[in-house]
């Protein structure tokens, strides 16, 4: 089924007491309200001598509530997702990360901030910012720093 779009009548004068009216895409996924609403329209013009079968009504009713389940499901793996980008991007700051640039090369350096200002998390790397799925790698500023240390006969640390 095509629903077509309204469309905006450009030549209509604009002022204080006229109205426009706006352009409105059509809805391609159906929702819940639209399969009540099918199934309300379906009621009312069922012929009153053969009425529908409560077997099909209930398991109409059924799909859409399947339907709605699957699409809270979806909803919250989405956010689950989304969330787990956030974590692992701030999870970097502070920590030397590998990236390959618009050109091939390989560059490394310190992740200083994260903005979550857009879908994927954006990571500054020596000052450039660096969306998440482009990081290729993750070195511990700690772990570096620990093979420059040499331990002594008594456990203590010293400086190489």
């Amino acid at each position: 089924m095509t629903i077509d779009a309204l469309a905006a009548n450009a030549a209509a004068p604009t002022g204080m007491y006229t109205s426009t009216t706006t352009t409105r895409t059509p809805n391609q996924s159906m929702d819940s309200e639209v399969f009540m609403s099918l199934l309300v329209t379906q009621l009312q013009n069922q012929d009153p001598s053969s009425p529908m079968d409560t077997n099909e009504m209930i398991a109409q009713t059924t799909q859409l509530a399947m339907m709605e389940k699957l699409t809270e499901m979806a909803t919250a793996s989405e956010e689950g997702f989304s969330l787990q980008m956030r974590t692992s991007a701030a999870a970097l700051v502070g920590e030397t990360v590998t990236y390959t640039n618009d050109d091939g090369d390989e560059i490394t350096g310190l992740a200083s901030s994260v903005s979550f200002a857009g879908p994927v998390p954006m990571v500054t790397v020596n000052g450039e910012p660096v969306a998440l799925d482009v990081i290729s790698g993750v070195t511990s500023a700690v772990s570096a720093a620990d093979t420059d240390d040499t331990q002594d006969t008594e456990g203590a640390t010293t400086a190489a």
